[in-house]
């Protein structure tokens, strides 16, 4: 079983605008309400990817009941501790020019009920795998993670961490089967401002000498590079799109991994998986049966289109493997409810009949050592 931990859950209440101005009445031409917290966005994509996980974590008050009902009805199954006191976070997502958020702090946790989580941990047994995704509180101690790690520590189970900085450095001596810091993540813990290629490659070897088995380094519009515990470097595009909502993205990488990682064991697989996912990510309106962090066309994505076929998916003419890096084939599909315009990595999902029809350039994945 997979489980994944979310200290802090929050509704997100997302809000469109065409200019956001301070001091000012602002309105929205459009709103959402989406269940988050990075543990909760990647134990929803597992779902969508027909992999299911344990949510685990703290709610209170009644947004922790809206939170608790929302991520079920999403089809997760969970098993939150109820806190006696305060309110789970509700934050402010604007969707204007540039994305502008106000994040909550969120309630308190006790001793006591800290305590709990750690007695849900210890039912992890050999095999299973434990994701720890995102900050932390600041009423729970700060080497959380590593008391997490503990815990589980004579067990064989592979935990993921998601996480930035500090928090991320301070697990490394327990080995985590990985880590998924992005670019300017990798660059700030080492004191630097930005990564070349070889910069890059550099400091994620340092992360893999420090411990870490597997380093997965997200870089937006330009894709990912995976460094394994064996040694091989993969690295992988996205095809280019509008962002619409860049809210979750990270997150469901972490799951197109894991979910095809638990089912292959298989790394070339999981960071195409990965990298789909990622991509997916981006409903513009609740309602439209697209996003790959909430309701799911990853799956879709995956499903239809398969980051190891070039073809004409779902038009009943035969696929074909890619044959070079370098060619870009044309592939159409459609996912029943929604066009998905480009390929697995484009942000820009668009509402369209059954009949809408995208074409995609065949994604790439190179790898060196």
């Amino acid at each position: 079983m997979i489980y994944t931990v979310t200290l802090n859950p929050a509704i997100d209440y997302a809000m469109h605008v065409d200019n956001l101005t301070a001091g000012q009445v602002n309105r929205s031409h459009g709103e959402y309400v989406l269940y988050g917290g990075k543990g909760i966005n990647v134990s929803t994509v597992l779902h969508n990817l027909g992999v299911e996980s344990i949510a685990l974590g703290f709610v209170a008050g009644f947004t922790g009941e809206e939170i608790e009902n929302g991520v079920k009805n999403l089809g997760v199954q969970t098993d939150f501790i109820h806190l006696n006191s305060g309110l789970s976070r509700i934050n402010v997502k604007v969707k204007g020019t540039k994305e502008t958020d106000i994040n909550a702090a969120g309630p308190e946790i006790s001793k006591d009920e800290l305590e709990k989580l750690f007695k849900k941990l210890e039912k992890i047994k050999d095999g299973d795998m434990l994701i720890l995704a995102g900050a932390i509180p600041k009423s729970v101690p700060e080497d959380i993670y590593e008391q997490f790690i503990e815990r589980i520590s004579g067990k064989n189970v592979n935990v993921v961490v998601d996480a930035t900085k500090e928090l991320l450095l301070n697990v490394l001596k327990y080995r985590p089967f990985l880590i998924k810091p992005n670019n300017h993540e990798l660059a700030e813990m080492f004191g630097k401002t930005s990564l070349d290629e070889e910069q890059m490659n550099y400091y994620a070897g340092k992360l893999q000498d420090m411990g870490a088995k597997n380093v997965l380094v997200s870089m937006a519009g330009d894709g990912a590079v995976l460094f394994t515990e064996n040694k091989k470097v993969y690295k992988i595009g996205v095809a280019k799109g509008q962002v619409v909502n860049s809210v979750g993205a990270g997150d469901s990488m972490v799951a197109g991994f894991v979910a095809s990682y638990f089912k292959d064991r298989n790394y070339e697989k999981a960071l195409k998986y990965a990298t789909a996912a990622g991509g997916a990510t981006a409903p513009p309106y609740q309602g439209l049966d697209c996003g790959g962090a909430y309701p799911g066309s990853a799956s879709a994505l995956l499903r239809y289109a398969g980051w190891d076929d070039c073809g004409d998916a779902g038009t009943g003419r035969p696929e074909r493997p890619c044959s070079h890096p370098s060619e870009l084939s044309r592939s159409r599909y459609t996912t029943g409810s929604c066009c998905i315009s480009g390929w697995p990595g484009s942000r820009r999902i668009s509402p369209h009949t059954s009949s809408g029809i995208a074409d995609m350039p065949c994604p790439v994945l190179y790898s060196y050592s």
